[in-house]
């Protein structure tokens, strides 16, 4: 699609909106004047009086349609604020325009970022009610009722760790990036450990030694560790002995004192052993991962999983041994091959294993992954949103309640990843990650440190090495990240 912009840069802001009504289209920037063809739309910024004013016009399969909004001037007070004011106008401007050129709305309305739960969540910290919150979901932005009965379940969970945050603290991903195969669907920094191998001990040694430099400069500053997650690629694919040289560097270095809760991504089932679960308790892991995303094996092969659905259910006996039901699960809706009621057999049997959490995905198509050079096979959206309609379903039923949210881009019908977990269980990790409520220090390869300070919303991002071959190559630098980290934390409560 043609995208000409008039009185103002907001680029990001206008292919937001065309990516979400128009998926299949690409954003074109032409030098020429327009020539009114069948996909061009035209976006303008203007003030008039007091107000700031967008206008949209779109030609869309042989048709023209306008819509304008705008919001009064007095509303602007600079920076943050008033790009988020001068950027909303533009978007719903585009929207109106493309709702009447589609004649649908997609089920997330005018919301176009990947985490619509802050929207609610900052309204009820100022002092909003939940309904005012809900409203302006609905009738802003356009959200469909169930979407908006999600955001908000998510919202209250989202408030409920807020009020839990503590000075001085912060939360701690480490990185593993190694996976016994890559799934079709993954763009992740991880590395097939079969071809990797001769890289696993020299990053376990590497990672051992960035964990003793940041827990003596957290240490320096007295900032401790609220919640930590040990995510990949697949941890479990260290073998026992590596996995509990990670875990007693973290116990011996870093401030652990007060955790309140520790999980580690077991995911894949072909990589769990009765050992490595014993590893894992002795260092009083609070609950793991165990992430089918299928119990089809049929599917499961399409994907280029090395498992299948029965030995997730061995995984699961084992784990049961050690962690009762404190296990989170991963499904994904929309994979190909799957069928809605092949979608519905594997939630039901999950179920059926009585996880703590489930966490219904759905397919993303990422760069860099398989599946988006093989698009034929995918699920229809109709399909997905089956999918999605019969898990809320079930999962509510079976006791289970939203917690946390996110989107993606190129997403499936552009619909959104919800994590449920039965009351009491839910995992405050993932819920700080995604609404950003608090500074996460990230270790390891592909990891990147955010540090957020909540007063003004702004969040600044330190990058690791990508790679485990460039991790090990970058000490300086990685050293340097965790020393501003610290230093941060410390002065942001201090």
């Amino acid at each position: 699609m043609k995208l000409y912009l008039v009185g103002h840069q907001y680029q990001y802001a206008v292919e937001q909106m065309m990516m979400t009504l128009f998926p299949g289209q690409k954003p074109e920037y032409p030098d020429t004047p327009p020539t009114w063809d069948q996909s061009m739309a035209q976006v303008e910024l203007f003030t008039r009086g007091h107000e700031v004013v967008a206008h949209a016009k779109l030609w869309w399969d042989g048709g023209v349609y306008e819509a304008q909004r705008s919001e009064p001037e007095a509303n602007l007070t600079g920076g943050l604020e008033d790009d988020r004011v001068r950027q909303r106008v533009i978007r719903l401007a585009f929207y109106d325009a493309g709702v009447a050129a589609l004649g649908q709305e997609p089920p997330w309305g005018a919301l176009t970022g990947v985490r619509p739960v802050k929207l609610p969540t900052r309204q009820m910290v100022a002092g909003d009610t939940p309904q005012q919150a809900r409203d302006t979901l609905t009738n802003l932005y356009r959200v469909s009722p169930s979407r908006a009965d999600l955001a908000m379940d998510c919202a209250h969970a989202a408030l409920s760790v807020i009020r839990s945050l503590e000075p001085k603290q912060l939360s701690l991903y480490v990185g593993i990036p190694f996976c016994p195969t890559r799934c079709a669907y993954c763009s992740f920094i991880s590395a097939d450990v079969k071809g990797a191998l001769a890289l696993v001990e020299p990053y376990v040694d590497a990672l051992c030694r960035e964990i003793e430099e940041a827990g003596a400069q957290l240490r320096a500053h007295g900032v401790t560790v609220k919640t930590a997650y040990m995510g990949g690629g697949t941890p479990t694919t260290l073998s026992a002995e590596q996995m509990d040289r990670v875990l007693t560097h973290m116990e011996q270095h870093l401030p652990l004192e007060g955790c309140v809760e520790f999980t580690v991504e077991a995911g894949r089932p072909d990589t769990i052993t009765r050992e490595k679960l014993e590893v894992l308790k002795a260092h009083h892991i609070h609950r793991i991962s165990i992430n089918p995303q299928t119990m089809e094996d049929s599917v499961l092969i399409e994907m280029g999983r090395a498992h299948t659905a029965a030995q997730i259910v061995d995984a699961m006996e084992l784990a049961r041994d050690a962690y009762g039901g404190m296990v989170n699960m991963d499904l994904i809706a929309g994979l190909p091959t799957d069928t809605v009621e092949g979608f519905a057999r594997t939630l039901e049997q999950v179920v059926a294993m009585d996880p703590a959490n489930i966490t219904v995905h759905t397919l993303a198509l990422k760069k860099g992954a398989k599946l988006m050079e093989e698009q034929g096979k995918l699920c229809t959206p109709q399909e997905v949103a089956d999918m999605l309609a019969y898990a809320e379903n079930t999962l509510r039923g079976a006791g289970y309640v939203p917690y946390y949210l996110y989107r993606q881009k190129y997403m499936s019908g552009s619909f959104e990843n919800v994590g449920w977990a039965k009351p009491g269980a839910v995992c405050a990790y993932n819920i700080i990650m995604m609404e950003e409520l608090q500074s996460v220090l990230s270790l390891g390869a592909g990891g990147i440190t955010k540090l957020v300070n909540p007063a003004t919303g702004k969040i600044d991002r330190l990058s690791n090495p990508k790679y485990p071959k460039e991790y090990l190559e970058s000490w300086e630098r990685i050293c340097q990240h965790k020393a501003q980290a610290a230093e941060f934390q410390h002065h942001l409560n201090g």
